[in-house]
């Protein structure tokens, strides 16, 4: 008689199910209330959060927006649009990430 192997079977944990889909809907929920409005003139654009005030100053400067407000995060300023292409501009400038201003009220100063 031949001898049954014992084969280690890989098991996916159970609370790793959870986790994904927490982070899957927290990731979901975000992008829908996040994003800017179609058409909005004045958006809200995160620069890496190494970067000092000055630099994201100067990033959407180059981009040829006007600033409207600064935040208490020093990386995220609210910015008008004037024309189609500014917002590759400010890609290209270094934003990463494009927000609706209403949406992050909560970070603006007073």
């Amino acid at each position: 008689m031949g001898q049954v192997g014992n084969k280690a079977e890989f098991r996916w944990p159970v609370w790793l199910n959870a986790s994904v889909l927490l982070i899957i809907s927290f990731l979901a929920i975000g992008f829908a209330t996040l994003r800017p409005k179609p058409g909005a003139d004045a958006i809200a654009v995160a620069f890496p959060p190494w970067w000092s005030t000055q630099r994201a100053f100067a990033g959407a400067a180059s981009a040829n927006t006007a600033i409207i407000r600064e935040t208490s995060i020093p990386s995220l300023l609210i910015v008008h649009l004037d024309k189609p292409g500014d917002l590759t501009r400010l890609h290209d400038a270094g934003v990463w990430l494009v927000l609706d201003p209403q949406a992050i009220a909560a970070c603006l100063r007073n």
